[in-house]
């Protein structure tokens, strides 16, 4: 394997130079590569698929991490749905307050083969004691969990295969069902300006479900095609619009060090164009 074309969309995509190939398996479930690229270092590919990448997965992680943890301001227990390289867990371990955190992976293959060819990603966060790793469908957990959760954050593939299940009404109607009073639920929806349909089709769903819903967004390299789109959703309309002054206190007193996060960036990134408020059917971001 001399180069890795990216087959997500029917007429575009990326190209990677395969530098050096460490990993290809059919798993259980997908087809999974591992490879390293001189720009974007150590890269994870499902089903043909970019999932992550050494030198810009820290963008995503963070964003979908801290944004509803911050928010929130007395999480005690996370739900993470997928995520088996295992940066989610890294970034929420670094979060001292929280007592627990149970990850759901429907492929074992994906989190050990991560901690052999992935190893920065998830930095031992495997072996917090904190941590329960459950293999199981994600919706089928979710339908079935007897815990509550104050964050649930999604980190699926995109809707094709396995990961379909993680954008239906079923999926969404359960992961409400599964938090806690005030809880939030995030997740990744792709590339607004290429997955625009997907955005609003998650819109349509959420409306029905969630008091709160909204997107928010960043730009991640690896996923090209402009910014990326994070669903929030929520029973609190509050979390959404935490002042900038007190996301700037948790942020001090959690002593995290970030390299894209930081709470202007969190107040900004609600703040979403023209054409994805539209798409959703919104008027305007609802700032107060």
């Amino acid at each position: 394997m001399n180069t890795f074309f990216e087959t997500l969309y029917e007429g575009y995509g990326q190209e990677f130079r395969v530098d050096e190939l460490f990993f290809e398996n059919r798993t259980e479930h997908q087809h999974l590569v591992i490879f390293r690229n001189g720009i974007f270092g150590r890269v994870m590919a499902l089903d043909g698929i970019i999932q992550t990448t050494e030198q810009d997965e820290f963008i995503y992680h963070e964003m979908l991490t801290h944004v509803p943890v911050l928010a929130h301001g007395n999480v005690r227990r996370v739900l993470i749905v997928g995520g088996g390289d295992g940066a989610m867990l890294r970034e929420v371990t670094k979060h001292r307050g929280i007592e627990q955190i149970t990850q759901v992976e429907i492929d074992r293959e994906v989190i050990e083969t991560s901690k052999r060819y992935l190893p920065d990603h998830s930095q031992g966060a495997f072996e917090d004691p904190r941590v329960q790793v459950v293999i199981d469908d994600g919706l089928r957990f979710v339908q079935n969990a007897p815990d509550r959760f104050d964050v649930i954050i999604s980190d699926s593939t995109d809707p094709i295969g396995p990961g379909d299940v993680l954008f239906t009404r079923d999926f969404y109607t359960s992961c409400h069902l599964r938090l806690n009073p005030g809880g939030v639920f995030v997740t990744q929806n792709g590339v607004a300006f290429t997955q625009l349909e997907e955005v609003a089709s998650t819109a349509g769903l959420l409306k029905d479900i969630f008091a709160d819903w909204h997107f928010f967004s960043a730009a991640v390299p690896t996923y090209v095609g402009g910014i990326m789109a994070f669903t929030w959703a929520t029973d609190n309309p509050d979390l959404r619009h935490t002042a900038l002054r007190t996301l700037r206190q948790r942020y001090a007193q959690s002593g995290l060090k970030t390299r894209y996060y930081n709470p202007e960036v969190h107040h900004a990134a609600f703040a979403l164009p023209q054409y994805v408020l539209e798409a959703i059917g919104k008027s305007d971001n609802g700032y107060r």
